[in-house]
């Protein structure tokens, strides 16, 4: 058998529910592995349809969705309306959820780990790949980050794209120079602020409440032109900003958090967005 690879291929960008950790954003970098008869090429599988086909489904698939394991037994919901879910969590609360079909994906398991989304996505592209491709292998993996970094969830009504998807993530490394020096004791600050949390923008809040245990939670809603969307989370795992939450917004929030702290320093902090790219804000 012959073998075609791919490495970094994409970047997947997404959010899963985890019965500890709650709502987590996630980064995963992919490399494919492709095995079969060569074609009258003289080819597994031609480069150029590698991206138009493999990288598209992966994308459309995960990319900027939520995954739920549909075996964690602490998820429940109504056959009348299905598009909508509680998750129960290890410490008592729970996580509310509402959106479109296309903003989330059914895992067959009981956790969200990288081999069970690789063969989701391996089945979904045998389905469509040329009979001499026999097999498919996924690799998906975390970015090798050195610093300190946070996992975030936010959701974007206003985007036009799939960033509109209320819970979608990243796992982002951070970036502060404090008088042109970089400040790791700030940076690993921030992050352990930022471990697991949900980015939301105040105008998006329709309700906060105390449940009858005494959990304090907030409620997001907002219409966006892919449908309604709706989360309801403990408020402890919640970070508000007085904005919109794009990475441009972010930096600039946590400059402006900081310069405040630090008001006669220079400050520099580079944001990131997951793998590779992000936001500059200096103050």
């Amino acid at each position: 058998m012959n073998h075609l690879f791919v490495d970094n291929l994409t970047v997947i960008d997404f959010a899963y529910l985890d019965p500890t950790r709650g709502l987590v954003g996630e980064s995963w970098i992919t490399d494919v592995v492709l095995g079969g008869e060569l074609d009258d090429q003289g080819m597994v599988f031609d480069f150029s349809n590698v991206k138009r086909t493999i990288k598209r489904i992966i994308d459309e698939r995960v990319d900027h969705r939520l995954v739920i394991p549909r075996g964690y037994e602490g998820l429940s919901w109504n056959q009348d309306t299905p598009d909508t879910f509680t998750w129960a969590l290890t410490d008592g609360s729970h996580i509310g959820h509402r959106s479109p079909d296309e903003a989330v994906v059914w895992l067959s398991s009981e956790r969200v780990v990288p081999s069970a989304v690789a063969a989701l996505l391996e089945r979904e592209l045998m389905a469509v790949l040329p009979a001499n491709v026999t097999s498919v292998q996924i690799n998906l993996r975390e970015d090798v980050i050195e610093g300190a970094y946070y996992h975030y969830v936010h959701g974007l009504k206003k985007h036009l794209g799939n960033c509109q998807r209320i819970a979608h993530g990243h796992r982002s490394p951070i970036r502060i120079d404090r008088n042109g020096h970089r400040d790791y004791d700030l940076e690993s600050a921030w992050a352990k602020l930022w471990q697991d949390i949900y980015v939301g923008s105040e105008e998006d809040i329709v309700r906060r409440h105390v449940a009858e245990d005494g959990v304090p939670y907030v409620t997001f809603e907002y219409e966006a032109n892919q449908g309604e969307f709706a989360l309801t989370l403990p408020e402890k795992r919640v970070y508000m900003m007085g904005t919109d939450t794009t990475v441009e917004l972010i930096a600039a929030h946590i400059a402006n958090q900081l310069k405040a702290e630090f008001p006669s320093d220079t400050i520099l902090v580079k944001a990131y967005e997951g793998v590779g790219k992000g936001a500059i804000a200096s103050r």
